[in-house]
């Protein structure tokens, strides 16, 4: 924890339609302080991202929280994007997303994080990455030392099948698979493998990390009632009024839960669409913030980081390098793919949940929403 006895955060991201709620999870749990925001390529351009980012701030009543654009392009490989689930602006789906208030930073990316960390008491901050992960790569590249200053890197990434968990993993062209952009690898992980690959292995950061992959961010599905509950609110939930007095039949929503309602609406019709997953848009990206509580001391655990309760697992993880993108989506190389292997028991490594308290964690999402909103309220 840190001398406000909240846990410090930097977040790195690509918005991205979860990022969204990614942002607004970190900005507005009571446990954590959102230090700043960098942005990389991934969903969109980096230009879009930085500016997607700047916008959800304003939307939620932080304008003040600093952003930082960080790298256009893999390490060694040319950026891709995800146009065909987030569309090209990266938060297609929606017009309520406001100008932004306050501009991004122009100073360098890297040093930018490095200072706001080295800023925190030695083993407290987090750092949350659910794009890819180029700028977090060059952070410890070019800062080794911060390895050991930081808590924990939490990762949204990687997809490792074989019914790691119970959750539906998606089917394209009638076949079942374990990547969601290619067959073998998840996005973020594929789009620069090689800063992924460089992390995981990382002496230290590999014994202070979380990964959470596909097969858990598809337990935690947007259904329909998690929409309309997110939409409206649980106090407004069996109302009747609206935003200006009752009678009318329609119950009130602040422009901030409808703006999220349509981005939750565009993503549930394109995982539809793409993944045959129709129950509700997976919501990856706010499970890599919501992943950090566990380390606070006497916070009730969200995650499972066991098969059998009592028997914690952590796993060795390697990623797979070899090939090109265009490999890769053919079908021709596992380019990104997550290999995980279970290591001993009592012996560090990467935590990979098995599962979480899917309520809590909406919950958790609703508490935030109502935050922002009083914030909104008050302007």
């Amino acid at each position: 924890m840190g001398s406000n006895g909240k846990v410090p955060v930097w977040l790195d991201c690509d918005p991205g339609h979860d990022d969204a709620f990614a942002i607004l999870l970190a900005a507005y749990h009571p446990s954590m302080e959102l230090l700043g925001i960098s942005t990389v390529h991934g969903n969109a351009s980096l230009a879009n991202t930085t500016w997607n980012t700047s916008s959800i701030l304003t939307a939620i009543g932080k304008p003040d929280i600093p952003v930082y654009s960080g790298a256009a392009k893999g390490l060694i490989r040319p950026a891709v994007h995800a146009d065909a689930i987030h569309g090209e602006s990266g938060l297609d789906g929606t017009r309520l997303l406001p100008t932004p208030l306050t501009p991004f930073k122009t100073e360098p990316c890297i040093p930018a994080i490095a200072a706001a960390l080295f800023k925190t008491p030695p083993v407290t901050a987090w750092v949350v990455a659910t794009g890819a992960l180029t700028n977090i790569a060059l952070l410890f590249q070019a800062h080794p030392e911060l390895a050991s200053h930081i808590k924990g890197l939490s990762i949204m990434g990687g997809a490792l099948g074989s019914s790691f968990t119970t959750a539906p993993m998606g089917i394209v062209n009638d076949t079942s698979r374990i990547g969601n952009y290619t067959p073998y690898a998840e996005f973020n992980i594929l789009v620069d493998p090689e800063a992924a690959s460089f992390l995981l292995s990382h002496p230290i950061l590999s014994l202070k990390t979380t990964l959470i992959p596909l097969d858990v961010t598809h337990l935690v599905l947007a259904t329909k009632d998690v929409q309309e509950m997110l939409h409206y609110g649980k106090t407004n939930l069996n109302s009747e009024e609206t935003g200006s007095g009752k009678g009318s039949g329609k119950r009130k929503c602040s422009v901030l839960r409808t703006m999220l309602l349509e981005l939750l609406l565009f993503i549930a019709k394109t995982y539809a669409e793409v993944f045959g997953i129709t129950a509700g848009p997976p919501l990856h990206d706010p499970l890599a913030v919501a992943a950090l509580l566990d380390s606070i001391p006497g916070f009730n655990p969200l995650f499972q980081d066991y098969l059998q309760p009592g028997h914690r697992e952590r796993y060795a993880v390697k990623v797979i390098t070899e090939g090109t993108h265009a490999e890769a989506l053919a079908g021709e190389a596992q380019t990104g793919r997550t290999v995980a292997t279970l290591l001993d028991e009592g012996e560090d490594g990467i935590r990979i949940p098995r599962g979480l308290d899917v309520r809590r964690f909406w919950d958790m999402i609703e508490d935030c929403l109502v935050r922002a909103d009083e914030v909104n309220a008050k302007k």
